[in-house]
C-alpha cells in the first residue's frame, strides 16, 4: 500500500479513545505551549496586521481572531491566529521536519473546532493527525527538495490532515487534501529570509491558511495530485504511522525566556554561563566570539530595528540575554530595540563558523545519536583574560524528558501574562490538563477574548 494512503488511513481512523495515553497527555502539552505562543504573539505588529487583513476579507464567518474576538472564516482565521503563533518564535519544533508545526496546527484545530462546534477531544485528535503526518511529511519534503524551503511548506500538508480529520472527510477526499495542499503549498525559500528578516517569517500563517482551504476543496471533489508520501524511496518513512507516535518524542519546546530562533539559543546559554560562573561585568568584555554551525552564522550580527529582524540574528539575542537573563516580549518587541545597553554588547558580537559544529549539527538533523544542536562562546575581556565555553547544548534534543506539567505551566504563565489577567490564566490551565471533557468550545473561546492589559505583566 503507498504511504500515501497509510497517511489518509490514519487520518480517517483517529479517534481520542484509540491513541494511547502518552498521546493524549502529550497533546495537551502541545495545545498549552501553542496557545502562550499564539497570544503572546498577538503583541506583535504583524499580527495586528494579520488579524486587520483577515476580518476585513470576511466579517461574518464563525471562527475568532485571538484575543481581539472578531470573527472571519476558518480558513482566514487560522492564517491570522498562525502568524500570531509564530510572531515571537516562541512556538515548538518538530523532528524531521526540522521546523515549526504546532505554530499552524492547532490554529487550524481552533479554528474548524469553533466553527463546527466540536469537542475539546475532537480538536486534540485534530492536533495529533496534523503532528504525525507533519514530521513524515516534512521529512520527505526537505529530502525531495533541493532548497531549504520554511515550515508553511510541508505544514500546509500537515494542517490539511488536521482539517480533513475534523472535517471527517473519506479516505479519497482525505488523499486529495493532502495532494491540493502539497501542490498550493508555498515555495518558501528558508534561508532568504533569514539573511533579509521580514513579515513572511517561516511561512507559518499561509502554510495554515492553505491546509484548510484544501480540504475545503477536496470535500467540494476538487481533486489534488499524488503526494510525494506515495514515493516508493520513502515507504520506510511514512508505513509507521499509528504504531510509532513522534508526538511522544519528537516535539521539542522552548524554554520560557528562549523566545527567538532556535539557531541563537546555544550561544545565548554559553554567553550567560560565562558571565555568571567568571563574575564577569559587562563594561569589561572587550570581544563576544561565538562559533556556530553555518545557519547560525547566517544569522549574523546586525542591530535589529524590527522583531523580525531581532529574532533573526545572533547578536541581539546573546546580548539580550547577557542584559537581562531572559530573552522574551520585553526584549523582542520594537520598543525595546534602541536600548542602549543591549546595543552595546551586541556590537561586541563576532562570528566564527565552525567545521566541527556544522558536522554536529548535520548528524542532529538527521536523527543520529550522536549529533548536537550546539554553539561555542569565547569572550576576551579588555585586560586581556579570555574565557571559553566550550560546546554547549542549546536544550534542543530529542526526546526532551525534562518537560513536566510544571514547567510547561511556567512558561505559560510567563507569556500569558502579557496578555491577560491571573484569574483566567488559572482557569485555562485547569481545562487544558482536562481538554479532552470541554464538550463545546464556547467558554475556552470566551477566556481567549479578554480585555487586553497594560504592556508590563504582573510579577
Amino acid at each position: 500500500m503507498p504511504g500515501s494512503d497509510h497517511l489518509a488511513d490514519f487520518i480517517v481512523q483517529a479517534k481520542w479513545d484509540s491513541l494511547p495515553e502518552a498521546v493524549h497527555e502529550k497533546s495537551r502539552m502541545c495545545l498549552m505551549d501553542n496557545l502562550c505562543a499564539a497570544m503572546s504573539g498577538c503583541m506583535a505588529k504583524v499580527s495586528s496586521i494579520a488579524a486587520d487583513y483577515a476580518q476585513e476579507q470576511n466579517r461574518s464567518g464563525s471562527s475568532t481572531i485571538l484575543l481581539n474576538g472578531k470573527k472571519t472564516t476558518p480558513s482566514l482565521a487560522a492564517f491570522a491566529n498562525a502568524t500570531a503563533a509564530n510572531a515571537l518564535d516562541s512556538d515548538d519544533g518538530l523532528r524531521y521536519a526540522y521546523g515549526h508545526a504546532g505554530a499552524q496546527l492547532f490554529p487550524v484545530a481552533l479554528a474548524l473546532s469553533e466553527a463546527r462546534r466540536m469537542s475539546g477531544a475532537n480538536l486534540l485528535t485534530a492536533m495529533v493527525a496534523g503532528y504525525e503526518v507533519a514530521a513524515r511529511i516534512g521529512r520527505c519534503w526537505h529530502d525531495h527538495h533541493s532548497v531549504y524551503q520554511a515550515c508553511g511548506s510541508w505544514g500546509s500538508v500537515g494542517s490539511a490532515a488536521t482539517a480533513a480529520n475534523l472535517m471527517a472527510l473519506d479516505n479519497r477526499k482525505t488523499l486529495h487534501a493532502l495532494g491540493i495542499a502539497e501542490f498550493y503549498a508555498p515555495n518558501a525559500p528558508m534561508m532568504r529570509d533569514v539573511t533579509d528578516p521580514a513579515m513572511v517569517k517561516h511561512a507559518i500563517g499561509w502554510g495554515a491558511m492553505t491546509g484548510i482551504t484544501s480540504a475545503e476543496l477536496a470535500a467540494k471533489g476538487f481533486t489534488g495530485i499524488p503526494s510525494i508520501a506515495a514515493f516508493d524511496k520513502y515507504q520506510e518513512w511514512i508505513e509507521d504511522i499509528g504504531s510509532v507516535y513522534h508526538i511522544i518524542e519528537g516535539i521539542v519546546w522552548k524554554k520560557k525566556g528562549f523566545t527567538c530562533c532556535a539557531w541563537a539559543q546555544a550561544s545565548m546559554i554559553g554567553a550567560r554561563a560565562l558571565l555568571d560562573e567568571h563574575h564577569i561585568a559587562l563594561h569589561d568584555i572587550k570581544t563576544i566570539r561565538i562559533h556556530g554551525f553555518h545557519e547560525t552564522v547566517l544569522l549574523g550580527n546586525s542591530l535589529p530595528t524590527t522583531t523580525e529582524e531581532a529574532q533573526f540574528n545572533l547578536a541581539w539575542p546573546v546580548a539580550a540575554m547577557m542584559v537581562d537573563g531572559e530573552v522574551g516580549p520585553r526584549q523582542m518587541l520594537e520598543e525595546r530595540m534602541d536600548d542602549p545597553l543591549i546595543k552595546e554588547v551586541a556590537k561586541k558580537v563576532e562570528l566564527v563558523e565552525s567545521l566541527e559544529l556544522n558536522k554536529l549539527h548535520e548528524l542532529f538533523k538527521n536523527g543520529d545519536k550522536h549529533g548536537r544542536f550546539a554553539g561555542r562562546v569565547e569572550m576576551i575581556l579588555k585586560d586581556g583574560t579570555e574565557v571559553d565555553s566550550g560546546i554547549v547544548d542549546a536544550g534542543i534534543s530529542f526526546s526532551q524528558p525534562v518537560w513536566t506539567r510544571q514547567l510547561m505551566e511556567e512558561k505559560f504563565r510567563y507569556l500569558m501574562e502579557f496578555v491577560m489577567e491571573q484569574d483566567r490564566i488559572n482557569q485555562l490551565i485547569e481545562m487544558i490538563w482536562q481538554f479532552e471533557k470541554v464538550k463545546n468550545l464556547s467558554e475556552f473561546m470566551r477566556l481567549l477574548i479578554p480585555v487586553k492589559k497594560e504592556t508590563e505583566p504582573h510579577d
